[in-house]
């Protein structure tokens, strides 16, 4: 690395979290070069201009741009350090596949000099930091590699995962603490030195080793909780109680903090990074394999209530509320809405009518159903039944009197003044009445 405060930086991904990463290392004052495969980013980044939506990252992306310290390429280049931010998604069989990461560092190890640092930030089961290791010694026997010699190594690697909620990015990734594993304590101190640069949080330095089990343990134990959630709403349906009203008064206690169910759990981290710790250990996860389970089955619960519904009204039009995995974002990735959604328009066609203000078209998955996609005015103007998936701002804000008289099934709780909320054993009377 430089001798001067700002070295040059390598981000291998330009998604939702290598390009806001790239745009803080850059407001920082180093000049940062963004590697994606796709031209058209390369071509967006470079007007100053963003292909995901986050709150802030257009004004700050074009800020950058415009100074010079930020620019994209579908080629890389010599840096001092280089970030690996792609994708570690798993195959059907829920097997992680570290092949991105194993290509991005194919890609560093060709223009690798000595005193670079390679940083991992992509979620991954542990192990994949050495094995990236391995993969730069193999490619670059002419350096000494951290663990591959006796000898003080020419490069450092590490491991530092994000951990940032999308729609927060920007704030989290400056103040948000970041454990960072190196493959040697060296290793650590020098990726320590280059994070210190721009995140005000604590950093904590480890092995790399426990970074990665650090990532996948956060999210499996958020998703082992919004398990037990979505467990009792269901319970709650079969008993015809209001569950948004159970866990209001329990956590009332003050040793309980139940989390808010929903219709699934979706994003690329939670609905996937427990799977990682599974396949690592299957004997010995038989928690959070059921966790899983439990979120995924919650959205066949949620599709037969659905179709309940609208089959016992046979006439009505039917909005569904929402696509995105959370609220007020535009990623789509893994969204339980949108697999819902995406069922009942195969099965009623041109009765689903979607609204999602995030979305300027609908995914593929919708082609040739006979969905259309609405606004929320239009939705609240021409449909009786209102299926509410995802907890957009734009949605929390209809007042009773526009809903008043619409079939609402609420999966998120956002409207708890609904006078009309359908219930599975309402839903079961009305189809077979």
């Amino acid at each position: 690395m430089k001798s001067d405060s700002k070295p040059d930086v390598c981000v291998v991904g330009l998604g939702y979290i290598g390009l806001p990463t790239a745009a803080v290392i850059a407001r920082a004052g180093c000049k940062v070069l963004g590697l994606d495969v796709s031209q058209n980013v390369v071509d967006t980044i470079n007007r100053g201009e963003i292909h995901i939506e986050e709150v802030d990252l257009d004004g700050l992306v074009q800020g950058v741009v415009s100074r010079g310290l930020l620019s994209a390429a579908t080629e890389i280049a010599p840096a001092d350090v280089f970030v690996i931010a792609v994708p570690t998604p798993f195959d059907k069989d829920h097997a992680p596949d570290i092949s991105y990461v194993l290509a991005a560092g194919r890609s560093v190890a060709a223009v690798l000099k000595a005193g670079d640092v390679v940083i991992l930030e992509s979620t991954s089961p542990v192990g994949t930091t050495d094995q990236l290791r391995d993969l730069i010694a193999e490619l670059r026997p002419d350096l000494k590699i951290p663990g591959k010699t006796r000898d003080i190594p020419d490069v450092s690697i590490a491991y530092c995962p994000e951990r940032v909620l999308p729609g927060r990015i920007l704030e989290e990734l400056t103040n948000n603490d970041r454990s960072i594993g190196g493959i040697t304590p060296r290793c650590a101190r020098k990726a320590l030195a280059f994070y210190k640069r721009f995140v005000r949080g604590e950093c904590v330095t480890t092995d790399a080793r426990s970074a990665e089990m650090t990532k996948l343990v956060e999210n499996a134990y958020r998703d082992v909780n919004i398990a037990f959630a979505n467990e009792l709403s269901m319970v709650a349906d079969r008993m015809g109680l209001d569950v948004w009203e159970v866990i209001r008064l329990a956590n009332r206690h003050p040793r309980v903090n139940i989390l808010t169910p929903g219709p699934g759990v979706g994003g690329h981290c939670i609905a996937v990074d427990p799977w990682f710790i599974v396949h690592g250990a299957p004997e010995e996860t038989p928690l959070i394999r059921t966790a899983r389970g439990v979120n995924d089955h919650k959205m066949s619960h949620v599709i037969a209530k659905a179709e309940a519904l609208v089959e016992a009204n046979p006439e009505a039009k039917v909005a569904c509320l929402g696509l995105a995995f959370k609220a007020n974002i535009d990623d789509f990735r893994e969204s339980p809405a949108r697999f819902v959604t995406s069922r009942l328009a195969r099965k009623f066609g041109s009765r689903i009518h979607v609204v999602e203000p995030y979305a300027a078209q609908l995914p593929i998955e919708f082609t040739d159903t006979g969905a259309v996609q609405i606004d929320i005015d239009d939705a609240l103007e021409t449909c009786e039944i209102l299926i509410v998936l995802v907890d957009h701002d734009v949605f929390r804000v209809v007042p009773l009197a526009e809903r008043a008289e619409k079939l609402v099934y609420d999966t998120r709780g956002i409207w708890p003044d609904q006078p009309r909320v359908v219930r599975e054993e309402e839903a079961r009377l009305a189809l077979t009445a």
